[in-house]
């Protein structure tokens, strides 16, 4: 698998303090990687290191292949795009004319696909309205269009739904779907509101006290949060035939337990177990939402299988 980015034991120290530890990371090319963790947890310090805004105390971070303590960081960077806090505008300039002076800092001779990338983060219609009186859905949509310019290979946006209604972060979640598409541009994004994380990351890093919890994919994160009944048997192979012969997608857990996912008619499992002579020792119904799986992993400190 190719990584647009990756950190080995990134570390970075404020004093004595010890914001983030040992941080390891690998972004996959194309993915949108959803950083989830409390507001302190070390969220926005990661991504200000990753962007060249703060150095790191030890350990490094690979951009597009290029660690960053070689020479060619800075020129490999120019391929990153970065929206952390709050956009940066000229609140006098229209949206065409705040990218247009964006191009030029980025030293674009060519303004031609202004419109275009306009029409990507759905400003096309701002004409020569100025950016101070945007909406905070509006200057959010600019800020993500100022981090486009240039095209780059990975876009780093620290909470760009914090503090939006309901509208503006569908849309820009609409536009974020459509960036990763259109573009193939890879996204790490950071956000509290872990409902609407689920429904764009691909990949996802848990993150407490500065320390990574736990990495998985969307499709694992699925399986674990599903609804689903785990099951304490006798004899596991035995059980496995009952939920092979009733069409039952499960996983046996490490510690010896089935977990089985979909709803299921409990009074049919027990009847078909009853045909094995398999004992149904313990079965707990489960329906996580991603929040209720942070929280429990914070609470486990990471051990989560």
């Amino acid at each position: 698998m190719e990584y647009v980015l990756t950190t080995e034991s990134l570390c970075k120290k404020y004093g004595k303090n010890k914001i983030l530890n040992d941080i390891n990371i690998k972004i996959p090319k194309g993915s949108i990687y959803g950083l989830v963790g409390k507001n302190g947890a070390g969220k926005t310090t990661l991504m200000r290191v990753i962007t060249g805004l703060q150095a790191p105390s030890s350990g490094t971070y690979t951009l597009s292949g290029v660690k960053n303590t070689d020479m060619k960081i800075n020129r490999v960077r120019r391929r990153m795009g970065a929206l952390v806090e709050t956009p940066g505008l000229y609140k006098n300039l229209s949206a065409y004319d705040n990218i247009k002076l964006q191009y030029i800092n980025l030293g674009l001779t060519s303004f031609d696909d202004i419109p275009e990338l306009l029409k990507l983060v759905a400003l096309e219609d701002a004409g020569k309205k100025k950016a101070g009186k945007f909406s905070l859905g509006m200057r959010q949509r600019l800020g993500v269009a100022l981090a486009m310019c240039g095209n780059p290979d990975i876009l780093v946006l620290d909470e760009p739904i914090n503090g939006l209604d309901p509208q503006g972060i569908i849309e820009i979640r609409e536009m974020l779907l459509n960036i990763n598409k259109q573009k193939s541009t890879s996204i790490l994004i950071s956000s509290h509101i872990l409902d609407e994380l689920s429904r764009l990351a691909t990949d996802y890093a848990f993150i407490d006290n500065g320390r990574i919890l736990q990495t998985l994919s969307a499709e694992a994160l699925a399986r674990k949060t599903s609804k689903a009944a785990k099951l304490v048997v006798n004899d596991n192979k035995a059980m496995s035939r009952v939920l092979d012969r009733m069409g039952l997608r499960y996983e046996v857990a490490s510690d010896g337990s089935i977990d089985v996912f979909g709803d299921i008619n409990v009074s049919s499992l027990v009847h078909e177990a009853d045909k094995e002579n398999v004992e149904i020792l313990k079965l707990l119904e489960n329906d996580e939402t991603l929040e209720a799986y942070f929280m429990n992993l914070v609470g486990k400190g990471g051990d989560q299988e």
